[in-house]
């Protein structure tokens, strides 16, 4: 357990739950070049521990993010170019490494998503959202645009939707963000938490290298042209799977109608 006072708090229960904080309700957890630093840090570390199966983005107080922090932005407006595409990437890199990160992330997320908030709801797995959480791609309102966030946003909510949040800075609510593709679903505030905790429950109970393989496996074939070299590689990846010995305990205990290791460790 990281310290209380932190601006990013990061704890793994005996599930293999990772829970990653941001810490800083007063200022409705606004985030800084030392916050994107600590989150990148903890998204390596959840990506190499193999006791983590799930990651869960959350925020405390009443705002899921509120984007850059006003400060951070005072010292962006004084950088040269060159400082301030380094500022940008490192910006970039921890956006990328939520992204690939190889186990289940979700967002929980309730209160204000501004800016840059967005692309990290974007960037997970599965985000869930309180009905009355409010979003908004406000770059363009201070005479800038989401650069670095773009194409996880413009992934999950499509261009056309995109061309018209990037250039309006309006604000939207969480029943559009669903319908957009933003949110996974929209729940009331008290539901957000037994939300979570029911998919938890449905990811620990499969194979963890099948469910980080199965994320690859999107990412993969996204976009791609079904051919002979995608039939190809499909085929030689499940081959390799199914050899493999989480595959091979799968297959067997299932055949046999036993619970899997995996399954017996979470006593389930």
């Amino acid at each position: 357990m990281t310290n209380e006072n932190s601006a990013v708090l990061y704890q793994v229960d005996n599930r293999g739950v990772a829970t990653v904080t941001l810490n800083n309700p007063d200022k409705h957890n606004a985030f800084d070049d030392a916050m994107i630093a600590t989150l990148t840090d903890y998204f390596q570390q959840a990506a190499k521990d193999k006791a983590v199966r799930v990651v869960v983005l959350q925020a405390r107080g009443k705002s899921f993010s509120a984007g850059a922090n006003l400060q951070w932005m005072q010292r962006m407006a004084e950088y040269t170019e060159a400082e301030n595409e380094r500022d940008a990437m490192a910006l970039a890199t921890m956006l990328q490494t939520l992204y690939t990160l190889p186990k289940l992330t979700i967002a929980r997320v309730q209160g204000a998503a501004f800016g840059g908030a967005i692309g990290l709801i974007a960037c997970c797995d599965i985000a869930i959202g309180s009905r009355l959480s409010k979003f908004c791609l406000s770059e363009v309102k201070i005479g800038l645009i989401p650069a670095t966030i773009a194409p996880y946003v413009v992934e999950a909510m499509g261009a056309r939707v995109c061309r018209r949040y990037f250039q309006t800075a309006e604000v939207f609510s969480a029943r559009r963000a669903r319908r957009l593709g933003l949110l996974s679903e929209a729940v009331t505030e008290d539901e957000l938490d037994s939300t979570i905790e029911d998919i938890i429950t449905q990811v620990i109970k499969n194979g963890p290298s099948a469910v980080g393989q199965a994320k690859a496996l999107v990412e993969y074939v996204a976009g791609v042209p079904i051919d002979e070299a995608l039939m190809e590689k499909t085929s030689k990846w499940i081959a390799s799977v199914r050899v493999s010995e989480e595959g091979q305990q799968g297959l067997n205990a299932f055949l046999n109608k036993q619970k899997p290791a995996w399954q017996e460790s979470n006593n389930d």
